[in-house]
């Protein structure tokens, strides 16, 4: 898929004042200073389409892209650790649940982890929850320009390890990193064919 164009389109934070239509919806979740910003700059082949920043937790919104007229790129808030406040995290923390449980424009969510690090007891529980609640999701692993093959390999096979133990299969998986472009063809080919089997059915 080449995506020809990009456009902001809202930043909320309720549910019901996202866009009110039928498009379909790719939402991107993470822990904080997973590289979020920086895998849908990527995506997008725009640099500042979401705002990247060194401080963990600079998304605290919903926030709508449009690609190609015709599917919503969703940008949500970060879970776990960003230093903002108590009350602003309760807050946000409640609407990205909302929006799984009520966006029924939600085609599949992306939850993005960090390839370097072993799998962190907030994505697991992350990922239980979306599977329990019955809501479509791959894993992205992100920053693979920073480890070799093999401890790429190494990385995921503890995923698959841990994962297992509560799931049947391996959930669908991308490997990616911003800076190599790596991952960008298979992830928007995932969401190519998803959106051709939709206007299809």
């Amino acid at each position: 898929m080449d995506i020809k164009s990009a456009e902001f389109i809202v930043s909320n934070s309720e549910v019901s004042k996202c866009p009110n239509n039928n498009l379909p919806e790719y939402a991107f979740i993470g822990r904080s200073n997973v590289g979020k910003s920086s895998l849908i700059n990527m995506l997008t082949g725009k640099k500042k389409l979401a705002k990247t920043s060194g401080k963990p937790g600079k998304t605290q919104l919903i926030n709508h892209f449009l690609i190609n007229k015709n599917w919503h790129l969703v940008d949500l808030p970060g879970y776990g650790y960003a230093r903002v406040s108590k009350s602003t995290k309760k807050t946000f923390q409640k609407f990205i649940t909302q929006y799984f449980e009520k966006r029924k424009q939600l085609v599949c969510g992306f939850v993005l982890v960090d390839i370097r690090h072993d799998p962190q007891p907030i994505d697991l529980e992350f990922m239980q929850w979306l599977g329990e609640n019955l809501i479509p999701f791959s894993i992205v692993f992100t920053k693979a320009d920073k480890l070799k093959p093999k401890a790429i390999e190494n990385h995921i096979e503890s995923y698959k390890t841990i994962l297992l133990e509560f799931w049947e299969d391996m959930p669908n998986y991308f490997v990616t990193s911003s800076t190599k472009n790596m991952g960008k063809d298979e992830l928007l080919g995932y969401i190519d064919n998803i959106n051709q089997s939709l206007r299809s059915s």
